[in-house]
């Protein structure tokens, strides 16, 4: 990616052959660029590094540097190379950076190269880079630099801490970076009402600790709530292992202050209940930060249940323990937790983790019941009847805090684990009724066959919410091209089966394209216009939730090129 340097002594200059490649760094449109003695060319606000392999072109003017570029898409342009991003975001907007630096100190603007390829992907990989990254305080300096983005026509995407599986962070067509890490802080606790009031980039798992020796917690809890933050969360609809029974974020965010594309401040919804009125709230929410930018949300905290028991069903074939997730139900049990891990999956965490799980059988399930004492041991003593009755080999109990909570270690860095045996991994996020798990699982498996792939299944079995995770080397092409088939057929089938295309991690960069298998024309219009409504211009997350072509096409063209998913 970036230059090559046909000689070995870049001191003296030298005759330059650079490829371009795309953003990628995949074989991509090639051109032929050749320049002589290129440094001694170069402008003295100007001065060329590498880093990583690539050639930086670091600019200064006015004793400020301005931005530091790589030899992507070069251009000529007055005796040295400029990158075309640059001549149209830097050469364009000369006072940007000091207006951005005025606004929230000179720490919080990133606009060197080397800074910038931190923020260029989030957990699906999917590389592209913005002009600058900011790192706002409050809500005021929101205010501020979306105003700034108006004037300069510049597209504005917010971040929490990149850890969305949907590419929906990503800055497809530059501008600048909202990075809310800054803003972290817990504004107001009412444990009287059960509820908090937040800024975006608290993360999910020190609210609840925050309020735990209380007796209470935030009870959405995706397997990243250690990194993930509360904007992220509202803005993704995240779910969770335990969605099951107290449902996703929607159900538990009461209001929100929102800044507009204009710099405009509204609130949505109320620290109470009921509100009259359109709820406002529900269409922030799951919104993928394509309509506003969230500053803050008032959220409603839980509390602690009384008892808790925690139940691993061990399973020598897979079948047994789908048909015990429908039979569970059909009891009229609603546990707290149900979620499912294939053999492959399981030896992978243990190797790990050592939480404790078995290494030789097909499947676990692993169950959680909760609430008044008496009702919970009855509870987990029916479930582990059923369990029993559909072939489990062995039903445990966590004795201890200490095991229940080393248990679901596991289920939570499983996705990391699995980092460990192959070099990519492409986590899918699909959803079907849980009736039809067996039939589901039974089709990947023939997937699996006619792509020659390996694929391994975690997924929240209490609600069909499936993420099978599709093994492959990105430096094989070949196979890297199989995957993005195999995953398309698997989240058709899904829809054929009644369910949907995401289930918690949402649609963003990676499946906007496929937005209209379940929505019709008329649907899709329908958000178009209310999306135009909040964000007129579309410069908020472009290229995000809503069908584009354009950079649907991007996406398929890097996995059928061999890229990284």
């Amino acid at each position: 990616m970036g230059m090559a340097c046909a000689s070995p002594d870049r001191s003296r200059g030298c005759a330059v052959s650079a490829q371009r490649t795309n953003p990628r760094g995949l074989p991509g449109a090639k051109e032929r660029v050749h320049h002589d003695a290129m440094r001694s060319r170069t402008p003295k606000f100007a001065a060329l590094t590498t880093i990583r392999g690539r050639d930086i072109l670091r600019v200064r003017a006015f004793g400020v540097e301005l931005a530091s570029v790589w030899h992507s898409g070069l251009v000529c342009h007055t005796g040295f190379f400029v990158h075309s991003r640059f001549s149209r975001f830097a050469m364009k907007s000369k006072g940007l950076f000091r207006e951005l630096a005025r606004i929230i100190g000179e720490d919080g603007v990133l606009w060197r190269q080397e800074d910038l390829m931190l923020y260029e992907y989030d957990a699906l990989s999917s590389v592209r880079q913005p002009d600058v990254v900011v790192f706002p305080r409050k809500t005021e300096h929101v205010v501020q630099i979306a105003k700034l983005a108006l004037r300069h026509d510049l597209p504005l995407v917010a971040r929490g801490a990149g850890t969305g599986l949907s590419g929906g962070s990503v800055a497809t067509e530059g501008g600048i970076l909202l990075v809310f890490s800054r803003m972290k802080r817990i504004l107001e606790i009412d444990l009287e009402n059960q509820r908090a009031r937040v800024q975006p980039g608290v993360v999910n798992l020190d609210l609840s600790l925050a309020v735990a020796d209380a007796g209470y917690y935030f009870a959405p809890d995706p397997s990243s709530q250690k990194a993930c933050t509360i904007g992220g969360n509202v803005a993704e609809n995240s779910g969770g292992p335990h969605t099951l029974a107290y449902g996703v974020t929607t159900n538990h965010v009461l209001a929100l202050e929102v800044v507009l594309p204009d710099g405009e401040v509204i609130h949505t919804g109320a620290s109470h209940w009921d509100r009259p009125g359109y709820d406002l709230t529900g269409v922030f929410v799951g919104s993928e930060g394509t309509l506003g930018i969230i500053t803050e949300a008032t959220v409603r905290l839980s509390r602690k249940p009384e008892a808790v028991k925690t139940l691993l069903a061990i399973y020598d074939q897979v079948v047994g323990a789908t048909r015990t997730v429908a039979a569970i139900t059909a009891r009229g049990i609603t546990p707290a937790a149900l979620e499912m891990m294939d053999g492959f999956c399981l030896r992978a965490v243990e190797e790990a983790t050592h939480a404790g799980y078995p290494m030789d059988c097909a499947a676990v399930l692993l169950i959680e019941v909760e609430g008044l004492k008496e009702a919970v041991e009855e509870h987990a003593d029916e479930i582990e009847a059923v369990c029993r009755e559909n072939q489990a080999r062995e039903v445990r109990r966590a004795k201890s805090a200490e095991e229940r909570d080393l248990l679901w270690k596991g289920r939570k860095t499983a996705f990391g684990a699995l980092g460990r045996i192959s070099p990519n991994y492409y986590v899918q996020d699909g959803v079907i009724p849980r009736t039809r798990l067996p039939e589901m699982l039974e089709f990947i498996g023939s997937i699996e066959k006619k792509f020659d792939l390996h694929i391994g299944n975690i997924f929240h079995a209490g609600d069909g919410n499936l993420h099978p995770l599709i093994m492959y080397d990105e430096r094989n092409r070949e196979q890297t091209a199989r995957v993005g088939k195999a995953a398309r057929e698997i989240i058709m089938r899904c829809v054929e089966m009644g369910g949907s295309i995401t289930g918690e991690h949402g649609v963003g960069l990676e499946k906007s394209d496929l937005m209209p298998l379940i929505f019709s024309a008329v649907d899709l219009e329908l958000m178009g216009r209310i999306k135009n409504l909040f964000n007129p211009q579309g410069r908020l997350n472009p290229g995000k939730l809503l069908p584009t072509g354009k950079m649907c096409g991007e996406l398929r063209g890097g996995l059928a090129g061999g890229g990284p998913v």
